[in-house]
């Protein structure tokens, strides 16, 4: 099968929607189909690599949000491709201009037109006009119209699908879980030796109470609740060494805070981190922890659970069947109350090692592998179709040797 994959974000990019694509392609290769990216221009993309693989389109610089772009031409370009790479399922991955692309490519070429909602837009309509000229109504709007046609639309939880249906989505709409790979952020002797060796390059001791975040810095992310929590440490002289892992448009605002609350030795901005090597960054600490509540999956504390650490995070629909206070992570409601729920952590031995192997069972079935089985199988469904039926019938015999490789 030939999968073609539009999206606005892609690596170098550093985000949980090109981290989802990534894993996505690399399991339906090992399945035997073919994967295309289709996606924007970026002057850190390494071009060599790439060849016969990804295919990028003029952009420019997004408004709103600089570090993304937007393809502003190339339809014709893309159109060829898509016949020349024989294209049997189209996958869109945004909502703006490769995502539009491609439900638009879908229809002319007559191919199945899935789409995946990876973010919770009301959540940022902050970026426009501080909210003045986009509104979460026509948020729902948009998001309505652009799921129109669509023969399926993938939500990562329950909270995003209720969501949809909510803005009057009537596509059918199916929960996948996006996978990690397990391997990956296993905890092994020669992950330890790597992360010891950050460690010490970062200048902490093992007696250092280190606590990692990890995601992309903007106001969304409420990050200054857990630069205020370590000041609140400082109240019972056992500080924490919190390790900030990420870029993005609050950083110079977070180092400023910093500085006005004097704890710039105890605040370490580490900045974006290669996807390949991010494990490190989490085996740093036995405590990953995050004040979002925009997350639509929660994809940083998957992985942080599947490196061994125990999760504390703010109380949101999103995340409660991953999170569970005091079962696989811990939840707070507040950000005042997070300096003293960590404080509590750290001096409950026992307790944190039992929420670390905990959570770390809990993620065992979102594995890699079996995201890739789903997402192979919802193809082939939609190619079932009647409408599709030609293009099924080429691809049957693969389909029943896949299920019996597998059963």
């Amino acid at each position: 099968m030939n999968i073609g994959i539009f999206t606005d974000t892609y690596f170098p990019q550093i985000s949980g929607v090109a981290a989802s694509i990534a894993t996505l392609d690399k399991e339906l290769t090992a399945l035997g189909h073919n994967v295309y990216i289709f996606t924007s221009t970026d002057e850190a993309a390494n071009k060599a690599n790439e060849v016969g693989k990804v295919f990028r389109l003029p952009s420019f610089k997004s408004m709103f949000v600089p570090e993304r772009r937007l393809a502003y031409s190339g339809v014709r370009t893309a159109s060829q491709l898509v016949r020349k790479l024989q294209i049997d399922v189209v996958h869109t991955h945004t909502e703006f201009s490769m995502g539009c692309l491609g439900k638009y490519l879908a229809k002319k070429h007559k191919l199945p037109f899935i789409h995946t909602y990876h973010t919770m837009y009301e959540d940022y309509v902050h970026y426009v006009a501080r909210g003045k000229l986009l509104t979460p109504y026509m948020v729902g709007k948009l998001t309505k119209w652009f799921c129109r046609g669509a023969d399926l639309v993938i939500a990562p939880t329950e909270k995003v699908k209720k969501t949809l249906k909510r803005y009057g989505v009537v596509a059918q709409i199916s929960v996948v879980p996006t996978g990690i790979s397990l391997k990956q952020f296993k905890r092994t002797n020669q992950t330890t030796q790597k992360t010891n060796a950050l460690r010490e390059k970062l200048g902490f001791t093992v007696n250092d109470r280190i606590i990692v975040s990890i995601g992309r810095m903007a106001e969304e992310k409420n990050m200054q609740a857990l630069v205020h929590a370590v000041k609140q440490s400082q109240a019972i002289k056992k500080p924490f060494q919190l390790v900030l892992v990420g870029d993005g448009p609050e950083r110079k605002k977070l180092e400023t805070l910093t500085h006005s609350l004097g704890v710039t030795d105890f605040v370490h901005f580490v900045g974006a981190v290669d996807w390949k090597q991010i494990q490190y960054y989490y085996q740093l600490s036995k405590v990953f922890v995050s004040a979002s509540t925009t997350e639509a999956q929660g994809l940083t504390y998957i992985e942080a659970m599947a490196s061994g650490c125990a999760v504390v995070a703010k109380a949101d629909p999103s995340i409660e069947s991953i999170v569970q206070h005091e079962e696989t992570g811990f939840v707070f409601e507040k950000d005042e109350d997070l300096a003293d729920v960590l404080q509590s952590i750290w001096a409950n031995p026992d307790l944190l090692a039992r929420i670390q192997e905990n959570g770390n069972r809990h993620v065992k079935p979102l594995s890699a592998e079996t995201f890739g089985r789903k997402l192979e199988r919802v193809y082939f469904v939609q190619l079932r179709n009647q409408q599709y039926s030609e293009r099924y019938e080429r691809k049957q015999s693969s389909l029943f040797y896949r299920m019996r490789r597998s059963s």
